[in-house]
């Protein structure tokens, strides 16, 4: 057998075993059959790059570089996952990681920021949804596959890192240095912001989010007797796994379709629903999104809105509606793969639309207004009337007085909550 022939064979073989188990899963793909003429245009490409290409380059390497171009060109999520980023990945869903706390995507031949993580050097060192990165330390990072440029993110705890960064409504690049370390986030903290009045963040959808999210709407309803309200903050949060975030919306709603998907191969077509019984009883909810919230946290705020339970409040998400499936390979290596897409409840495809917010509201500064002008009130006049006897005065509450917030997003969301409770336990007037 000849050289080309030889190749030709090798990557036949490669192709078809990589196929194997799509091909098992779908019935309808059964009669597929490898495209012979165009195998042989690789294999001709690819002996002339091995026989000619001023450096020599390993087979295995070149094969790599082939499948990662392969699955690389179908759109920004699908990967050719090397023995280490297949670990990470797996690191990743577990709750802890080596790297600078940060989600990315391909676009444009650039790395596109989804979102920092929470409590990570990235967080902390500014960087936001949206960014663009063109350098990574003196490396463009145009012409760079993704699994290129993670791999120079990652390093070391206490290395440095310089991304230079090119950031919407700024004329010339920012250039940011953040120090790596071991990344351990923690999936779902809470809080209450007043009395009666509970705050969730969820950062992202790991393995035991939603069995977590069960328990902080426990501990808030016994800390707060009763729980008047509850927000949901979802900002920045770059998704993770389906399954927790169909357990997180299982807390809320009481049964109905939370999601489904549809995709070619039957496998990929799959509904989940809520089973009888919210957690929340009822309770106002109101969750906050922006354009870093993307993926499953916009399957929670999709089913949220789809079935009136809560007030979706922030700004549009960032609209990946899209499901990857990992598919293991047997030398440690791994594929991951687009095979469906999204949809909500009521039909909506997240896919490149996001979910848009019932109340738009953007960031902004807090500053408090000054008055030097007070004005005179009635209570200020001499001889003005008492309250009378029949009027109960104004208690004020004596337990402590809560942190002050200084996120103009999260105090509108209060703000509002505030009103849904008043609406919903307004008592009669005797």
């Amino acid at each position: 057998m000849n050289r080309p022939a030889r190749y030709l064979a090798h990557c036949a073989l490669l192709l078809s075993l990589l196929s194997t188990p799509l091909l098992q899963a779908d019935e309808t793909l059964k009669d597929a059959r490898l495209p012979l003429e165009e195998l042989q245009l690789f294999a001709q490409v690819f002996e002339q790059i091995r026989a000619a290409y001023v450096e020599e380059i390993d087979d295995r390497t070149l094969i790599e570089n082939a499948i990662t171009g392969l699955l690389g060109e179908l759109d920004p999520h699908s990967a050719f996952l090397k023995e280490d980023s297949y670990k990470d990945l797996q690191e990743h869903t577990s709750g802890e990681f080596g790297g600078i706390g940060i989600e990315v995507s391909m676009e444009g031949g650039f790395i596109k920021v989804i979102s920092p993580i929470d409590d990570t050097p990235a967080s902390r060192a500014g960087i936001e949804s949206g960014d663009l990165i063109i350098k990574l330390d003196k490396h463009a990072v145009q012409g760079m596959n993704l699994e290129e440029a993670l791999n120079i993110m990652r390093g070391e705890k206490g290395n440095p890192l310089t991304l230079t960064i090119a950031r919407e409504n700024r004329s010339s690049p920012l250039v940011i240095t953040v120090i790596r370390d071991i990344i351990k986030t923690t999936s779902v903290r809470h809080k209450t912001l007043e009395e009666g009045f509970g705050y969730i963040r969820i950062s992202q959808f790991q393995s035991k989010t939603g069995e977590e999210f069960r328990q902080r709407i426990q501990d808030l309803q016994k800390e707060n007797n009763p729980l008047k309200g509850l927000i949901l903050d979802l900002r920045n949060n770059p998704g993770g796994l389906l399954p927790a975030s169909v357990e997180v919306v299982d807390a809320i709603l009481d049964g109905g379709l939370i999601v489904y998907t549809e995709g070619r191969a039957p496998s990929s077509n799959t509904r989940f629903s809520a089973q009888p019984g919210e957690l929340l009883q009822g309770t106002p909810l109101v969750v906050l999104i922006n354009g870093g919230s993307a993926s499953a946290s916009e399957i929670v705020a999709g089913a949220i809105q789809d079935h009136h339970r809560g007030v979706i409040m922030g700004t549009s998400s960032f609209g990946k509606g899209s499901v990857q499936n990992i598919l293991p390979l047997s030398d440690g290596r791994a594929i991951k793969l687009t095979t469906a897409r999204y949809f909500t409840p009521g039909g909506r495809s997240i896919q490149a639309e996001g979910i848009k917010p019932d109340i738009l509201v953007e960031r902004a500064e807090i500053k408090r207004a000054t008055n030097s002008q007070a004005g005179i009130k009635e209570a200020d006049l001499t001889g003005h009337l008492s309250q009378g006897a029949t009027i109960k005065a104004a208690t004020s509450n004596p337990k402590k007085q809560q942190e002050k917030i200084k996120d103009y997003q999260l105090i509108e969301a209060l703000n509002l909550l505030k009103g849904l409770a008043i609406l919903s336990k307004q008592p009669p007037i005797n």
